[in-house]
């Protein structure tokens, strides 16, 4: 299966703000794909990527520590399936076959911290991602301290399907079933390339 390397473009409050978008881009192109994290996991990366050190080390900054401490080098990771809309990735170290299963969330958070690279499996981001428009301002990041703001509620789209999904969508993510949560974004997704 082919890879493709993908760094991190922000993180953006999802309607509701009780859940996180981690948006990756393919290093080498324009396509991003999306990732609902949840808010513990979201701080973690903002912190890391923002230079915050917070007093005592966050679950992700404990891992590094025992990594360094132990010798064990991250080589990668890997998101390597998307099964019912669930990623899944695995951390992929320089002592051959040691590869243990994780969120995508936590392996970000983790890769970051030991500067290990992300690669993302191409057949997910051709399922999953997304290219923006040329001149599309919503698929555009701003800047990650803009991104990491609460957003607003999610004004009406004068599409009555659309609006329902959305709500639907900021219901599942405050219930943190993230699994209705990617099925809904994927049909909002199939709604809005249609029109």
């Amino acid at each position: 299966m082919d890879k493709v390397q993908v760094v991190i473009l922000g993180i953006s409050a999802t309607p509701g703000g009780n859940a996180f978008a981690l948006i990756l881009k393919e290093l080498d192109g324009n396509r991003r794909l999306p990732i609902i994290i949840g808010a513990f996991e979201a701080q973690s990366i903002a912190f890391e990527l923002e230079g915050v050190n917070p007093p005592r080390p966050l679950t992700h900054d404990l891992i590094k520590i025992m990594l360094d401490t132990f010798g064990y080098q991250l080589s990668e990771i890997f998101i390597d399936s998307l099964e019912e809309g669930t990623f899944h990735a695995k951390l992929i170290f320089e002592v051959e076959g040691i590869q243990i299963d994780c969120r995508p969330s936590d392996a970000i958070a983790i890769a970051i911290r030991v500067n290990a690279p992300i690669y993302v499996n191409s057949e997910i981001l051709e399922e999953a991602g997304v290219t923006p428009l040329q001149n599309d301002p919503e698929m555009q990041m701003p800047n990650f301290q803009q991104s990491t703001q609460k957003a607003e509620s999610t004004p009406s789209s004068g599409n009555k399907r659309l609006d329902i999904l959305q709500t639907q969508l900021e219901k599942a993510i405050k219930e943190e079933n993230y699994e209705t949560a990617a099925k809904l974004r994927d049909e909002i997704k199939k709604i809005l390339e249609s029109s």
